[in-house]
């Protein structure tokens, strides 16, 4: 394997083969936020905060940094009027639906993102994946799950499941960034697990 040589923010970064620049960044100790990243986790890009500007072969596009993969020759920029504005935005939308997260509250400061802009429709999920990918992925026990599409998706434990595998693991409660989990595991555990 060769190393890749590129650039985020300037500075000269060298990238194993394989390796996303959201991998290639927090190797060189660079930040870019994410809500649904996971270093055990195939990458996702479902939060899209990750979102950079990529430059190769004389064409700038926006890329979500955890899903493009690292090349030779590549300039990434991870801070940009442009960028600021779609992450801002997309914070806006993410607090529409978990106000009180410590996470995108932090996030929101750093981006200037007002938790107010949207009208709230607190399901408190904001479709990260981080559980259902982890029940999957790493415990495969898949207990947990996605049910519906687009605007009526959430997360749902499957009871049958759920009742003899998550009593005693609960690893994914700590990966929510909106405490939403620990509230829908509560709920189907009183209503299914007697």
């Amino acid at each position: 394997m060769s190393d890749i040589r590129m650039k985020i923010d300037g500075k000269e970064v060298v990238a194993e083969e394989g390796m996303t620049v959201l991998e290639a960044a927090r190797h060189a100790e660079l930040s870019i936020p994410t809500l649904c990243h996971h270093e055990n986790l195939a990458p996702f890009g479902g939060c899209r905060l990750c979102i950079v500007e990529a430059e190769a072969h004389g064409r700038t596009t926006l890329v979500a940094s955890c899903v493009y993969q690292a090349e030779d020759g590549l300039t990434i920029s991870t801070r940009s009027d442009k960028i600021d504005r779609i992450r801002k935005s997309i914070l806006e939308l993410l607090l529409a639906h978990a106000p009180d997260s410590p996470q995108l509250l932090e996030f929101a400061a750093e981006y200037g993102a007002d938790k107010n802009k949207f009208e709230q429709e607190a399901s408190f999920c904001v479709h990260c994946g981080l559980c259902v990918r982890y029940c999957a992925e790493v415990k495969q026990a898949n207990a947990v799950g996605f049910i519906d599409r687009g605007i009526r998706k959430e997360i749902s434990f499957l009871p049958e499941i759920a009742a003899k595998e998550c009593e005693s693991c609960k690893e994914c409660f700590p990966l929510c960034p909106t405490s939403y989990l620990q509230a829908a595991y509560v709920l189907v555990e009183s209503l299914t697990f007697s």
